[in-house]
């Protein structure tokens, strides 16, 4: 299984990213796919959620600015981030949970005030 996610940087606040996840080594389109993200001394936290039929769940932190989607012909995952915030700072992570737990490397996302 691989996850490879791309698409972090550098943004201003009010800024927007799109992240993106490539997978393979799995069968794409019947798993919840999912973004986390940690910020430094912080707790890995779940950012949105995606299900292998189309609904999606976000943090109350991110509700109204991110949307989550996913392509599973092309197998790629994606987090559209509009509006950023300081505190959106962290490292983002591509996730799928089969007999156990898969990340992927993760994406720095860092938004300066």
């Amino acid at each position: 299984v691989q996850l490879q996610a791309s698409g972090g940087g550098l943004v201003q606040a009010g800024g927007s990213l799109r992240l993106s996840c490539k997978a393979s080594g799995i069968n794409f389109g019947i798993n919840t796919m999912a973004w986390y993200r940690q910020a430094p001394e912080n707790q890995r936290e779940l950012v949105a959620e995606i299900s292998s039929g189309g609904s999606a769940n976000y943090a109350d932190s991110v509700k109204g600015r991110f949307t989550i989607a996913r392509d599973n012909v092309r197998r790629v995952l994606s987090l559209q981030m509009n509006s950023l915030k300081p505190e959106d700072t962290a490292v983002y992570y591509c996730h799928v949970a089969l007999h156990r737990e898969f990340w992927g490397r993760g994406t720095l996302v860092t938004v300066s005030s």
